[in-house]
């Protein structure tokens, strides 16, 4: 089986190349956030099953992937070769309105190339060893323990946190978040010291605990993960009915043509089969969830109204 960049290369023309001249401009994947975190990764996938289409990847963070969202749908409604990374997360923003007005029908959804799961992570040096004392400790001193998050107060990391702490009693707000521009940056802050916790994603969490740099108190599955947290147990072995998974794709504008926009999804829908694709999304640190065009726009309108319906527990819909 092919490895590193000859894998990459290997999903692409399995895929059938896409035709560099078709559309406007060279592909790009933009990610809204910052570097490092999961809409990097996701990007980078994405990329990995292009490589025929030398796929460049851009940078447009602001508003936890509100500036993206805008962007897309204002300026670059109709290019043919630009997507954008999503994720659960951002299902979860256009749910509760931070998106401003903006509807899951205001883009086009083009495929969802993997599925990661929420985390809940401290430093390797840190005193909590499972996610009980972690827990406790946050309901005991909540001033005393900050939690690094990607997004505001309402973000899928904080609602994460929220769900876990609901649960022993803990109110979602006295929880200490400090929201970053993406999983990226609460892992720095984590790894300096600048907070005691992070909720984020097993895939960026997984890229840190190679190091030995992290403990990850618990992955938020149904069972325990393959890879480089196969030892971590579930929240709910731990006694907290809580999981998270987040599915991880590209959209597109709402006034791509009807040919374009269908030749992205046949990319997708052909390099996902390969076993060269399988090996790129395993190296991401991603788990197995592919689905394209209308099946993908079903499932994304029927996610954010369950989305909608979480949020509005904790007062969280705009």
């Amino acid at each position: 089986m092919p490895t590193g960049a000859a894998a990459a290369t290997a999903a692409s023309a399995a895929a059938g190349p896409l035709d560099n001249n078709a559309g406007a401009g060279k592909a790009v994947c933009l990610v809204p956030a910052k570097p490092g975190g999961g809409m990097d990764l996701t990007c980078k996938l994405a990329q990995a099953a292009s490589a025929s289409q030398q796929m460049q990847i851009s940078y447009l963070p602001g508003g936890v992937g509100a500036i993206a969202w805008t962007t897309i749908i204002s300026q670059r409604k109709a290019e043919a070769n630009t997507l954008v990374a999503y994720s659960g997360g951002s299902l979860l923003n256009l749910a509760e309105g931070k998106f401003g007005k903006s509807e899951a029908s205001n883009v086009r959804w083009v495929a969802a190339i993997g599925t990661d799961y929420g985390m809940i992570a401290v430093g390797e040096d840190s005193p909590y060893k499972n996610l009980r004392e972690l827990m406790d400790a946050i309901k005991n001193k909540p001033s005393q323990i900050s939690i690094g998050a990607g997004g505001t107060v309402g973000s899928q990391d904080w609602l994460k946190m929220a769900q876990i702490g609901k649960q022993v009693g803990i109110d979602s707000k006295s929880m200490r978040l400090v929201a970053f521009e993406g999983g990226g940056e609460s892992f720095t802050a984590l790894l300096a010291d600048h907070v005691q916790a992070v909720s984020g994603d097993a895939s960026e969490a997984s890229l840190h605990a190679r190091d030995g740099k992290i403990r990850v108190l618990a992955v938020l599955s149904d069972a325990r993960l393959p890879g480089p947290l196969s030892n971590v147990p579930t929240a709910r072995e731990q006694g907290f009915d809580v999981t998270w998974p987040i599915i991880r794709g590209v959209y597109m504008g709402p006034q791509v043509s009807d040919s374009d926009y269908q030749r992205w999804v046949d990319h997708f829908r052909q390099a996902m089969t390969t076993p060269a694709f399988e090996e790129q999304r395993k190296a991401h640190g991603l788990f197995p969830f592919a689905m394209t065009g209308k099946e993908l726009t079903d499932y994304i309108n029927k996610a954010v109204s369950n989305y909608r319906q979480q949020a509005k527990e904790f007062g969280m819909v705009r």
